[in-house]
């Protein structure tokens, strides 16, 4: 009886084992190839498989691709998205996009962890959008969709128990989503306290980013979305053969204006009948912004994780500020003195700690078809980014000297009103 069943159930169990091991096993066992057309479609898929994994962006980021990180902004796709402008005109860059609606700078943060190497002394591009530097920053929700286990015990294996990593921490074990591994969050709780972590914590650290590194070789490619490629390659055939600013412009605004034909606010026909038709006849979104604001989050701690990061990686950033549709802002009531504070603040994070090269788009709200709809940048908009991030990145740049200050984790900052910045700065001096 026992030989039947050894002949019945040897061969399952000695596969259970073998998938055990390949899964544990720090050796790759031959998947690592990413071929040019997949690098092609990843680059602009916004695929969370993707964004939360390692193999098709380490291989992407080693050849010409750089990347543009940011939020829900890179899924406009128009003839001057720079995804379209890239291709079109062959640049030796292409961008690689990262992030989607619902990322902010807690996501883009661990979004770098597992592409350090392809981030050290290399450039990149970040969208910096307002509409993050909400009262209570991250949505919980929207954080633990593109939550990575395998990111974090990336950044758990080379953690340096600093400021940035005690703060890391600390934010994440804010998160539901850090109680989704037990012996994850134990580690979590020992890092944000500024304790090293035991070896057994250390040995299961390992062996899980091990198994998370063997599903992403085996998972991180398959299916695949192929609509923004398509739409990227029906777009770009709208375009002149060669790049002629004056020209583009002229397109942008033709376009801009044949797409925003229904309504008052320069937004799009398509957005704009999606539902926001509906609400205007309500009579509830008239003034609903008056009292928002974005001067006061914790998502200025969090964006310091991110400079933080960049800085440890001598990276080069291009930073991009959007600014808001003036015409929707004067319908919401949502403040453009609050708008200009936000700015204020913002840029005194990044230059005085040597971060200077910005594209700041907040005064355009008022520019026809910069927009393509309430907060999300569009054809002369993205043609604006393009006349900033292409010569930045085709030609080459000075190094910059970084000065980071962990006094931009504290509370203080996060709630710092914009107007008592000279104040503050004299006295963190």
């Amino acid at each position: 009886m026992a030989k039947r069943l050894l002949r019945i159930f040897g061969p399952l169990i000695l596969a259970a084992i073998l998938v055990v091991a390949v899964l544990v096993s720090p050796v790759t066992f031959g998947f690592k190839h990413v071929s040019a057309s997949e690098e092609r479609q990843a680059a602009v898929s916004l695929s969370p498989n993707v964004l939360k994994g390692k193999r098709i962006k380490q291989a992407a980021l080693k050849s010409d691709y750089v990347p543009f990180f940011g939020s829900s902004e890179w899924s406009r796709i128009d003839p001057m998205h720079p995804s379209v402008l890239a291709q079109k005109y062959h640049r030796d860059y292409r961008p690689f996009l990262l992030g989607a609606r619902g990322t902010q700078s807690l996501t883009n943060f661990f979004v770098m962890q597992n592409m350090q190497g392809e981030l050290r002394n290399k450039k990149a591009v970040f969208v910096i959008s307002p509409q993050w530097f909400v009262k209570d920053g991250t949505r919980k929700d929207a954080f633990a969709f593109y939550y990575s286990q395998l990111q974090t015990t990336e950044w758990l294996s080379h953690y340096r128990n600093d400021a940035i990593d005690r703060y890391a921490a600390k934010r994440l074990l804010q998160m539901p989503v850090a109680k989704s591994d037990h012996f994850l969050y134990a580690a979590l709780q020992r890092v944000a306290a500024g304790k090293q972590l035991t070896d057994n914590e250390r040995f299961y650290l390992k062996t899980k980013q091990n198994m998370l590194t063997q599903e992403d070789q085996f998972f991180s490619g398959i299916n695949l979305p192929s609509q923004n490629l398509n739409k990227v390659n029906q777009q770009a055939k709208k375009l002149p053969t060669h790049y002629d600013y004056r020209q583009l412009d002229q397109l942008a605004g033709r376009i801009g204006k044949e797409q925003t034909g229904n309504n008052r606010f320069q937004i799009s026909d398509s957005f704009y009948n999606q539902g926001l038709k509906q609400e205007l006849k309500t009579g509830k979104l008239k003034d609903f912004q008056k009292n928002l604001s974005y001067t006061k989050s914790p998502e200025f701690g969090d964006f310091q994780l991110v400079l933080d990061q960049f800085a440890r990686l001598n990276t080069n950033v291009m930073f991009i500020i959007p600014p808001v549709n003036a015409k929707w802002s004067a319908y919401t009531g949502l403040s453009q003195s609050m708008l200009r504070q936000f700015d204020r603040k913002i840029r005194y994070q990044l230059e005085s700690q040597g971060f200077h090269n910005i594209c700041d788009l907040s005064d355009k709200g008022n520019v026809p078809y910069f927009m393509t709809d309430t907060i999300h940048l569009g054809w002369r908009g993205w043609l604006a980014v393009d006349q900033k991030v292409d010569p930045f990145l085709s030609q080459p740049q000075k190094q910059p000297t970084y000065k980071i200050n962990d006094k931009f984790y504290s509370e203080k900052w996060q709630q710092l009103d914009p107007a008592q910045l000279t104040q503050y700065e004299q006295e963190t001096k």
